[in-house]
């Protein structure tokens, strides 16, 4: 396995595999804790529509996929808020939008870019210098975030009532949230691409939520497992010569149904 790690572009896929499973992890927590699960969804397939846009105009896809996600993200809450709706209907309106956008787009295309099949399973292998520099600024972004608004989001997640009670501005920091899914969506593309990215979110966040009541042991663990998951399902994908997408992902599964196996909570106990 240490040759493996010799070659260069494996040891770009190995940091950003890193940074992806952090970030992932993070924003996972919240999203779990929320009931979100479906937002990582459609903004995922939003993410495809950024993709496309980006080959359309010969950009960088994942600078357009940060705007295309973000400007989602914001249409997403201003309708559920504006609207009066429930956010899974605004979600699914957005959903089937962007990916109607990602198609049109693809359909404008000249020519058919190979590079497009790679965003949407997944090909952590085939990371840039560029890309990496790109996912590292993003995860910055993503931890630097939680961090600053740790409080906020940990009284938005268990109790959003008592959160207005307070005069806390709940749909700001729900908007914020949102950016921050939007934000790790995009940086996951080249770990697991589009139809996988939500997957990685949600999956080592359940898995760590199985073991702990501890609102800062969650982080730990779910960091742990993001970051387990992607670095076995990385060595995997490389031996097996299988798709890096879809071996983190079936990797991180794995993990859940063993910490669910385990899990204290299934006897109604405490760790």
């Amino acid at each position: 396995m240490g040759e493996m790690f010799s070659y260069a572009f494996v040891q770009r896929a190995l940091l950003a595999s890193l940074l992806v499973g952090t970030a992932c992890s993070l924003v996972g927590v919240f999203v779990v804790l929320r009931g979100l699960a479906f937002i990582g969804a459609g903004i995922a397939h939003a993410a495809f529509g950024g993709v496309a846009l980006g080959f359309l105009l010969g950009w960088n896809p994942l600078v357009t996929a940060v705007g295309f996600c973000v400007a989602t993200a914001g249409a997403i809450h201003a309708t559920s808020q504006a609207g009066r709706i429930r956010m899974d209907a605004s979600i699914g309106i957005f959903y089937a939008l962007t990916m109607a956008l990602g198609i049109l787009f693809v359909g404008l295309m000249k020519t058919y870019d190979a590079r497009l099949y790679g965003y949407l399973f997944g090909n952590i292998l085939s990371v840039t210098a560029t890309d990496l520099r790109i996912i590292a600024a993003l995860t910055l972004a993503v931890a630097a975030t939680v961090i600053v608004f740790f409080k906020e989001f940990q009284l938005l997640s268990f109790d959003p009532e008592v959160a207005e009670a307070l005069g806390l501005p709940a749909g700001r920091y729900s908007f914020v949230m949102l950016v921050l899914v939007s934000l790790t969506i995009v940086l996951s593309l080249d770990a697991v691409g589009i139809l996988l990215v939500f997957a990685l979110i949600v999956t080592p966040a359940s898995a760590a939520y199985q073991l702990t009541y501890d609102y800062r042991a969650l982080f730990v663990l779910s960091v742990l497992f993001g970051n387990l998951s992607c670095f076995l399902g990385l060595v995997l994908s490389y031996g097996l010569d299988v798709p890096s997408g879809a071996t983190i992902v079936l990797t991180a599964t794995g993990l859940f149904f063993v910490c669910l196996a385990l899990s204290p909570k299934r006897r109604g106990g405490r760790p």
